[in-house]
This record gives structure tokens, sequence and C-alpha cells, in this order.
């Protein structure tokens, strides 16, 4: 097990990538880096999501909804494990459309395919409670 600096480690240029995309309207950022049989959570979904055609479904509902004037991606941290890279973070939005600030949990599993390429194989997004708020 290896732990590299948030700079250097390319699940995190992907995700910031994807990022920026989301914050415009545009989901095909994370659709474009997930494998076949990516999970998601998501707190505003009743249920786990599974494969990737019932994310794009999923995503195609809320296409051009999503945005957010302003956004930070905080304490990326990467522990890599074999082919596998676990992507923690916190993430604020500002004046978007969720809300004038909306603070979140995300955990992304990443797995290295056999070319090379990173690719999402679980997603996990959680609100922060109020209370949490004050942690930075």
């Amino acid at each position: 097990m290896s732990e590299t600096t948030p700079e250097i480690h390319p699940v995190i240029d992907l995700e910031k990538a994807a990022l920026a995309r989301w914050c415009n309207g545009d989901p095909s950022g994370f659709l474009e880096i997930s494998a076949p049989e990516v999970v998601y959570f998501d707190p505003f979904l009743d249920r786990r999501i599974d494969g990737l055609a019932a994310l794009t479904g999923y995503y195609e509902t809320i296409r051009g909804k999503i945005f957010a004037a302003r956004y930070e991606m905080i304490e990326p941290k990467v522990i890599e494990i074999g082919d596998a890279a676990v992507l923690t973070f916190r993430f604020l939005s500002h004046a978007g459309s969720e809300g004038a600030r909306m603070h979140w949990y995300c955990t992304e599993v990443y797995r290295r395919q056999a070319d090379g390429a990173w690719r999402i194989v679980a997603t996990h997004w959680s609100l922060i409670s109020d209370h949490a708020e004050g942690v930075g």
C-alpha cells in the first residue's frame, strides 16, 4: 500500500476535469471515466445505482440542471493499493443550482485498467451535516 501526494496522482486530475464539467451542467466527464460495473451512492437517491448504463440514465435526467458558480475540491487524498486507488475529498460548491452553499464528502474508488487508464468503479457522495461544517 502506498500513499501519494495529491498533486501527482492522475486520478486527481481526472476528478478535477470531471467536476469542472459537472459544475457546468455536463455529467459526461464522470461517465467517460467510469467502468461498466460502476456503483454509485447519492444522498438524493433511495438506493444504489448499479452499472454504467443505469448511471448514464440517471445522469441524463439531471443533464443541464446542475451548476455551481464556484467550487472547491478540499484536501484530496489518494491511497493506491495495487491496481486500485481510493480518492477521498471534501467538495464545496457556492451559488449553485442546489443552493447557496453545498458541502460534501466524496469517496471514489478507481481501478487501473490493462491499458493503464484509471476508471471509477465506486462512487459515494454524502452531505456534510450542519454540525460538522466547522471542520474546515
